[in-house]
């Protein structure tokens, strides 16, 4: 039986990553419903520092579990937790990123519906992270990793409807495919929620 670690506490770090993923989501889901072109640069960098504390929560992750023996489970789990979680902040900025170098001008109301689906796979996996580290006795922890796949197979369905409705209209070419890689982007976050959730599972069939 693996000790927890009296150093470090893994599971509060994994926590404080998927708030990161919160944040990152809130912020992505106002710039889309608020949207103002003249506005995503400022947007882009505001993004950025989230997305930059994220990646300094991660290092302090690996650079504990480089030194310590002990952990609350394996090693290589925390590993692909700690990857998994940055992926999700990583995704949700590279959205922004793209609008900007696209210059998107105008939002489809799919992009906006996504984005709020995306928002409640975070807000999922984070009642979902609070509950990890009592996962044997956790009763809504199951509930919530059922939850991101569900919204997780919402996001494909507009993902879907959203690049029909892109190509069967009068949009130029510039437009389609700016759109069409965003929408490949915003697909792409709900992917990586549903990774974590998918990890989750993992590690607590492994230990019960």
């Amino acid at each position: 039986m693996v000790k927890k670690s009296k150093n470090y506490n893994y599971f509060d770090s994994f926590v404080r990553m998927v708030d990161f993923s919160c944040q990152a989501a809130e912020l992505l889901t106002h710039t889309l419903d608020n949207f103002d072109s003249q506005q995503l640069s400022i947007k882009v960098r505001e993004m950025h520092t989230v997305e930059h504390a994220a990646d300094m929560e991660y290092h302090e992750m690996q650079t504990r579990l480089a030194r310590e023996f002990i952990t609350p489970i394996e090693r290589e789990d925390i590993i692909r937790m700690g990857q998994e979680l940055d992926e999700v902040t990583d995704c949700v900025e590279d959205v922004l990123l793209r609008m900007y170098m696209y210059n998107i001008q105008q939002v489809p109301d799919e992009a906006k519906q996504m984005c709020a689906i995306i928002e409640k796979c975070c807000r999922a996996l984070r009642e979902a992270m609070r509950e990890f580290h009592n996962f044997k006795k956790s009763r809504s922890i199951n509930s919530r990793i059922i939850e991101v796949n569900r919204l997780e197979e919402d996001c494909d369905r507009i993902y879907i409807e959203g690049n029909r409705n892109l190509y069967t209209s009068d949009a130029d070419a510039r437009t389609v495919y700016a759109w069409a890689s965003t929408f490949t982007r915003l697909e792409k976050c709900c992917d990586a929620c549903e990774h974590v959730a998918d990890a989750m599972e993992r590690i607590i069939m492994k230990n019960s």
